[in-house]
Formats: structure tokens, C-alpha cells, sequence
């Protein structure tokens, strides 16, 4: 086979670094955001976090800063903000900061102690002997998150170690006392014998306390069902009494367990902050959710005044520096011209709720912001606004659609709403089925089948109608 040489011409995308890094920081949520920021700063001296309140001193003449972004345009879309080359210090929101965090005292929520924790105190100041404390203790350990025994006491002592002498009925006994504790209805083995504990542990004179435990103990299944007659006939109630012993099995908490352990409450900090100016629904970004970054004056003065072969390296990071703080200021500008757009075009949302929520794609506010749809996903994941009407993902304001008789579309989020505001008008003791619904959608124009209705009831968490029905 010959050889030979062949020019040949091709192109090809590269992404440059600091490209790579700008997206990257897009799809970061204000959590993940601050992490990275916090591995910066750790790995390169030339960037700093600027305290509130402190020295903000401008940075060497002629650098590179990145200016913020005011609020957003009135106009259908907002313009694009610019960056600058001027002084270090004087970005808004990156170095300049007059809050008073004199007396401000940051509260943490009190922890909660776990099932386990709790129930062990309640055990120490009992006046039970070592052994039958061991006992109850060993239950304890057995119990999941609910406050129900994982396995059954025959398997527990099963694997009891025969030397131990431990007999069945001391179990038994042992059983006896956890479920004497609080939260009444732990150390059940299943759910009926979890609310007939907390029956059980009712004042005798409780109305409608003794068919309660009927219905607990044979009628459960039934009354799930929504079976009241079958429960009528076969207990020889009437249409009172069951009322009142079916609002006492209510209340009662099936999974006890579930109101102790860590606390692990999550808070959301919100990107943008949107409000009405003048008739006009606005968005501004949450100076909070911003870090406040700029360079190390010190290190950069150093680097000014000797540039030589050892100082390479420092230049290096002074540009990862100036390319981190410029890729973040665009973030955060990229979200504010996201979220104007989302909010210009659900204004009706804000002003009405959720059944005046008009479709919305992607593609939509990609062509009106002039960028790419990939750019807007990543923009609209795990990022929040703070409305009026709570704290939104920008995600929750795109959606499928549904056409109309007239010709137009109705969102699926809007759907929801009228769904939900339909059942909850509805009469209890004759609920509306999925078909109903679908026929009172009709009338005002939104053609929606079935067994669309029945999946947006479904993602609503609504039970169907026969699970509905009240007495």
C-alpha cells in the first residue's frame, strides 16, 4: 500500500475554559453557587469574599470589573447589561455593602430529638428493674420511623441468645410498657393496632369511642373504602353514630413516629425578587443570593510591581479570578433576563393565581432573550423567585397545554387549579367523578378527556370520588 501526505480542512467547536466555567456556574443553584465560590476562594489567593461592612477599597487603575445588573426593563424584554473594565471595588453587589450586623443574632432551629432518644428518656424514669429496662430497650431499637416493630416478637426472640433465659411472655410484657409510652400508638405491629393503642389510651367516656374500636378492628378495610353503608348494616349503626366515631378515627395519627427526628428543615433563597411598580410586575435580583467577591488588593499590588518569571503562576490566577467574578455577574444577569421575560408573559398569574397561568415554552422566551433553549433550561432549574404569591422555580411557569373551543390554549397548570377549585366546592356526600369534570371543563371551552382529568387529579394528590364521599 502506498503512503502519502493529504491536507484536509475541518471545523471544529471548542469551548473555551472560562466558557466551560460560565456554564457550568449557570446550572448551579444559589447553593451549589456558594460552594463553588467557597472552593475558589480556597484555592486562589487573588480572590477574595468582601465582609459587610468592611474596607472596600477600589482595585489597582485600568482592571477588569463587572458591573450588576439594575432591575429589569418595563419593556417586553429587558436589555442587555454591559460590562465594563473599571476599578475592582466598585461592583455593586460584588464589593460594596452597608448592612449593620451589629446585634444580630442568627437563631438555628431547635433540634428534635429522634423516636429512639425520646423514648429512652421516657424509659429512665420508669421504676422497671434492669432487666425488664433492657427489654423495652431492645423493642426500641426495633422500631422504623412510623413507631411500628419491624419484625413480630416470636422473631425478635428467636434471635435472643438461648443463655439469656428470656421468655416469650417477658416480650410480652416488655411490649406492654413501650406502648404505655409517648406518642401513644408506638410499638404497634400494623396500622389497626396502631390506632387501636391510641384508642385504647382515650377516656371511656369519649363519644362514639366503642364503635371506633369495632370499625379499627373489623371494618378498616371497609372504611377506607368509603363503604358506609356496608359498615351500617353490618354494625347496626346509623348515619350519627358513625359520623362521629369516623371523625374520632381521623384524628388519630397513623405514623407516630414520624414527628421525632432530625431536623432537617431546608430554607430557599431566592435569585430574583418580583414585584409590582406602578402597574407594572417587575424583577430584581436578591442582593443576598449575590456574592460579594473582588480581588486581593495585596496580592495584586505584588503582582503589579514585579512581573517575572515566578510570578506566572499568580497571573494566572489573577485572570481565573477575573474570569470567575465576570462569569458570575453574567449568571445572574442571564437569570434576571430570564425571569423578566417568564414574568412579562405570566403577568396575568400575578395578578390572578394560578388559573390564569397562559402556556409557556422554552423556545418562547429563548427567541425573546436571544438565547439558546439549552440556556434557558439551565437557567430555570433549581432557580426561585419571590412573588406575592410565594416562592416559584421558574420551571413551575412552563407547562404542556390544552386547546380550547375557541381555538386558543389553556395551560395545564391552569387545568390543576380548576380542577382543585372544583372539588373543592364540590358537595362531600356527592363528590364529582372524573367524567363530571371533564363535562363542567367543557362548558367553559377547555377540552380535556377523562383520563387527562383523572392524571392531573392524581399529580394533585385528590383521591378519586369514591374515596371522596363523606356521611
Amino acid at each position: 500500500m502506498k503512503q502519502g501526505l493529504q491536507l484536509k480542512f475541518s471545523q471544529q467547536l471548542t469551548l473555551t475554559p472560562q466558557l466551560q466555567q460560565s456554564i457550568r456556574l449557570l446550572q448551579l443553584s444559589t447553593l451549589e453557587l456558594n460552594q463553588e465560590v467557597e472552593l475558589m476562594i480556597q484555592t486562589n489567593p487573588l480572590l477574595e469574599r468582601v465582609e459587610a461592612g468592611g474596607d472596600e477599597g477600589s482595585g489597582p487603575s485600568g482592571e477588569f470589573e463587572t458591573t450588576a445588573p439594575a432591575d429589569a426593563s418595563l419593556s417586553e424584554e429587558s436589555p442587555k447589561v454591559e460590562l465594563a473594565d473599571l476599578e475592582w471595588g466598585d461592583a455593586p453587589g460584588f464589593g460594596q455593602g452597608d448592612d449593620d450586623d451589629d446585634g444580630f443574632v442568627i437563631q438555628t432551629p431547635e433540634a428534635v430529638p429522634s423516636l429512639r432518644d425520646h423514648l429512652l428518656w421516657q424509659l429512665n424514669l420508669t421504676q422497671l428493674v434492669e432487666r425488664d429496662r433492657q427489654l423495652v430497650a431492645l423493642l426500641i431499637d426495633d422500631l422504623d420511623e412510623r413507631g411500628y416493630l419491624t419484625q413480630s416478637l416470636d422473631d425478635i426472640h428467636a434471635m435472643l441468645p438461648p443463655e439469656l433465659g428470656v421468655a416469650r411472655e417477658e416480650l410480652g410484657i416488655a411490649l406492654k410498657y413501650l406502648q404505655s409510652l409517648e406518642p401513644s400508638g408506638v410499638g404497634a405491629i400494623d396500622l389497626a393496632d396502631c390506632l387501636q393503642l391510641q384508642l385504647q389510651h382515650m377516656p371511656a367516656q369519649t363519644p362514639g369511642l366503642g364503635l371506633a374500636v369495632q370499625i379499627v378492628q373489623h371494618e378498616l378495610t371497609a372504611l377506607a373504602a368509603h363503604d358506609f353503608t356496608g359498615i351500617k348494616k353490618r354494625l347496626r349503626c346509623d348515619d350519627a353514630a358513625l359520623r362521629i366515631a369516623h371523625d374520632l378515627i381521623t384524628h388519630l395519627d397513623p405514623r407516630p413516629g414520624e414527628a421525632y427526628g432530625v431536623n432537617d428543615t431546608r430554607y430557599i433563597v431566592p435569585d430574583v425578587i418580583v414585584s409590582k411598580v406602578k402597574s407594572q410586575w417587575i424583577a430584581r435580583l436578591n442582593t443576598d443570593a449575590m456574592p460579594r467577591l473582588r480581588v486581593n488588593q495585596l496580592y495584586a499590588d505584588m503582582l503589579t510591581r514585579h512581573r517575572d518569571a515566578g510570578s506566572q503562576q499568580m497571573a494566572g490566577q489573577l485572570q481565573e479570578a477575573r474570569w470567575m467574578i465576570k462569569n458570575i455577574m453574567q449568571r445572574f444577569d442571564t437569570i434576571l433576563r430570564v425571569t423578566q421575560c417568564i414574568v412579562d408573559r405570566q403577568r396575568h398569574f400575578f395578578e390572578y393565581g394560578e388559573v390564569a397561568m397562559r402556556p409557556l415554552v422554552l423556545r418562547e422566551v429563548a427567541d425573546a432573550v436571544e438565547l439558546h433553549e439549552s440556556t434557558v433550561s439551565r437557567v430555570t432549574t433549581q432557580k426561585f423567585m419571590m412573588t406575592p404569591r410565594g416562592i416559584f422555580e421558574l420551571k413551575y411557569f412552563f407547562g404542556s397545554h390544552v386547546n380550547t373551543d375557541a381555538g386558543g390554549a389553556c395551560s395545564a397548570t391552569a387545568i390543576r387549579a380548576l380542577i382543585k377549585q372544583l372539588v373543592s366546592a364540590e358537595d362531600a356526600k356527592k363528590p364529582l367523578s372524573d367524567g363530571q369534570i371533564a363535562e363542567m371543563l367543557g362548558q367553559q371551552g377547555i377540552v380535556v378527556a377523562r383520563r387527562t382529568i383523572a392524571k392531573y387529579r392524581e399529580s394533585l394528590q385528590i383521591p378519586p370520588a369514591s374515596q371522596r364521599k363523606a356521611l
